[in-house]
């Protein structure tokens, strides 16, 4: 099974990270934004001919799926052709707005981007579409709502979301006498110890848990919310050594770090495992018990390691924090009008088709292996998914959800932080709150230069 979208996502962070930053100020040299400021455009007419054309990520089989599920806008606009071209990073995205020759719908699997989209207008205003459609979004969690929006701007829909809890091996957890998952990180903790195997030499034979990041889907954002941490406060500045979750976060990696006898056994360690999306998966080779991941990793595990056996829960909190649990970070893949759009009305048509229809929302959920989006598609009888997924259905409609914060600096924030996490783990840092605040004043000179138009 080829890479999914989630999954391309969780690979190319620091890739994405970049590409935001060119999309960002590439769209700050386009022209003044236009469109979705005014009265919503009209539906096409029945004897209306006319082709939308979408540009997507999406490819191989995954392009055919999501493919048949633009398509069944024709059973309501027969006379509306759809033009998918898959294949279309965010680069291509840009560069078409900016050569005034976009497509009329855009795909992206990056919410980081969004903040940088609709500030610089790139993506229009679907408000005045919503109002006169009389659009519930409740239907839609807070959280997936948020990852959808900018400083109140709503120029995306959320398509399909992806949730992170999880996965732990049952054999190994019988075989230590742990008879269910942990819940809060002081239980993490000491199930890694009694999972955790050694070599004669010391060196690691398996991992109960593993704290090296960025790896795998050990990354900063998807950490943060169990230990109640946040990028930027209310004032809008990055906010990393005054919130006392970050220090809580590092110092439970640290933890783990020590408790594996230092940072040069966990790397050696880390070499031995396979590729993220790989078949030797480091979870799916025995050779971790637990670990973080989304949905997804519920249709690698039945492809590739189908003899081992796991479940799924959601992931420990902060000691602290235990009204928190069953929660989980969100993200997703978005769906909008590009500014300039040539058929816009039958572009909202389309989005509307893909993001609140239930049959639809459930075809593409059983197909690519992700979470429907709206209330009514979760509990659908037609979702068609492996046991283990249900966990992550369950965190979705929690009300716990938390996603990312949308800045206008894209995921730059994220990447400075993972980046501190891999020194910090190195032991290359040697004071914890300073170098907190050092991140926390890198990110501000970035956030304030886009606010003065860098």
């Amino acid at each position: 099974m080829p890479p999914t979208t989630r999954t391309r996502r969780g690979a190319l962070l620091a890739a994405a990270a970049a590409a935001s930053l060119l999309l960002t100020s590439a769209c700050s040299g386009a022209a003044a934004p236009s469109g979705g400021s005014g009265d919503p455009a009209a539906a096409p007419g029945k004897d209306d001919k006319l082709t939308i054309t979408v540009y997507s990520k999406f490819t191989d089989r995954e392009y055919g799926v999501v493919t048949a599920g633009l398509n069944k806008l024709k059973a309501k606009f027969p006379n509306i052709e759809i033009k998918h071209e898959g294949n279309q990073d965010d680069d291509k995205l840009t560069q078409s707005i900016r050569g005034g020759n976009p497509p009329d719908v855009a795909i992206s699997f990056y919410t980081d981007n969004l903040g940088a989209w609709c500030s610089t207008g790139s993506f229009q205003d679907l408000k005045p579409y919503i109002d006169r459609d009389k659009i519930d979004l409740n239907q839609i969690p807070d959280a997936v709502r948020n990852y959808t929006e900018y400083q109140g701007k709503r120029c995306a829909m959320p398509m399909l979301a992806d949730v992170y809890g999880m996965y732990y091996n049952t054999d190994m957890f019988a075989a230590k006498g742990i008879t269910s998952p942990p819940k809060t990180m002081s239980e993490l903790f000491e199930d890694t110890k009694k999972l955790t195997e050694f070599n004669p030499d010391g060196s690691i034979k398996v991992a109960g848990f593993l704290p090296s990041m960025p790896f795998y889907a050990n990354q900063a954002q998807y950490w943060a919310q169990y230990f109640g941490a946040s990028f930027l406060g209310q004032d809008g500045k990055s906010d990393l050594a005054t919130n006392p979750g970050w220090k809580a976060m590092f110092d439970f990696q640290k933890q783990l770090i020590d408790f594996y006898g230092g940072h040069d056994k966990v790397e050696k360690f880390k070499a031995g495992l396979g590729d993220e999306y790989s078949a030797d998966h480091g979870f799916q080779k025995g050779k971790l018990a637990m670990m973080i991941d989304g949905e997804f990793r519920t249709a690698f595990l039945k492809d590739q390691a189908p003899d081992i056996k796991y479940q799924t829960a959601p992931f420990p909190v902060l000691d602290t924090m235990a009204d928190h649990y069953g929660g989980g970070f969100t993200t997703g893949t978005i769906i909008a009008i590009p500014k300039g759009a040539k058929n816009p009305g039958a572009a909202w048509e389309l989005i509307k088709q893909v993001t609140l229809d239930t049959d639809t929302l459930v075809d593409m959920a059983n197909g690519l292996k992700n979470v429907p989006s709206t209330k009514a598609s979760l509990t659908s009888p037609k979702l068609d998914l492996q046991p283990q997924f249900k966990t992550f259905l369950e965190i979705y409609d929690s009300g716990k959800l938390v996603a990312n914060q949308t800045t206008p600096i894209g995921d730059a924030h994220l990447k400075a932080v993972n980046d501190f996490a891999e020194k910090w783990q190195a032991g290359s840092v040697p004071d914890l709150l300073g170098g907190l605040k050092t991140v926390d004043a890198q990110v501000n000179d970035e956030l304030k230069q886009k606010g003065a138009g860098g």
